[in-house]
């Protein structure tokens, strides 16, 4: 329940000039029997919505009640208008929707406009019907001939940098320790000799006769 006061508003749905409540109903029931009957109707998109609800509930009532139901079977008569669409509900797509889950209708925005008053155009059609899919299903092209040699050039190509750059980092690795290693080799020869040759002069005036 909403916590707030919503105030509901008619939704607009032009059948034509001066159509009142009877004619909004019959322009619904007609767009439930056309659905039933082709399975995909193109027609004014805000018709479609609305008209989606009814059919929707009908085929839930049908799956949930089945054919013996007489509160189910009046309403399948109230809204299909062709009296043979009540033996494909109930024997064609209550079949066909056991295992659907979601939604039993799909509604498309299409982009035409006609001539007119300019309303958008949908598209209303029932979930696994024979038609071609209004989205066409993307093709994998992974395992073509052209895409599979260019993948097999990109494999190469990385491998062989990464071979290239594992061998300048090793180079790089080697050159610095063969520095460090002459580093810690070499011995600064002058401190040496210096010390020695100031103590053999000290000997030296030391072992000097006084004259």
């Amino acid at each position: 329940m909403l916590r707030f006061r919503y105030q509901p508003h008619p939704r607009k749905m032009a059948v034509y000039p001066n159509a009142g409540q009877g004619e909004r109903l019959q322009r619904l029931r007609e767009i439930v029997t056309g659905l039933f009957r082709y399975e995909r109707l193109e027609l004014n998109y805000n018709h479609a919505d609305e008209a989606r609800q009814y059919a929707e509930r009908l085929i839930l009532l049908a799956l949930r009640n089945g054919d013996k139901h007489k509160e189910t079977m009046e309403l399948a008569d109230y809204w299909l208008l062709e009296k043979d669409l009540v033996h494909k509900l109930f024997k064609v797509l209550v079949p066909r929707f056991q295992k659907f889950k979601g939604c039993f209708t799909d509604l498309h925005k299409l982009a035409l406009e006609y001539p007119g008053t300019g309303a958008p155009t949908g598209l209303l059609e029932l979930r696994g019907n024979p038609w071609p899919p209004v989205i066409p299903r993307q093709r994998d092209f992974k395992y073509t001939l052209s895409n599979m040699l260019l993948a097999a050039a990109r494999q190469d190509f990385y491998q062989s940098r990464q071979e290239k750059i594992s061998q300048t980092k090793s180079a790089a690795s080697l050159k610095s320790t063969q520095e460090d290693e002459t580093k810690s080799s070499s011995v600064d020869p002058v401190l040496p000799s210096s010390k020695s040759d100031s103590v053999s002069q000290t000997s030296q005036t030391e072992s000097a006769p006084n004259r």
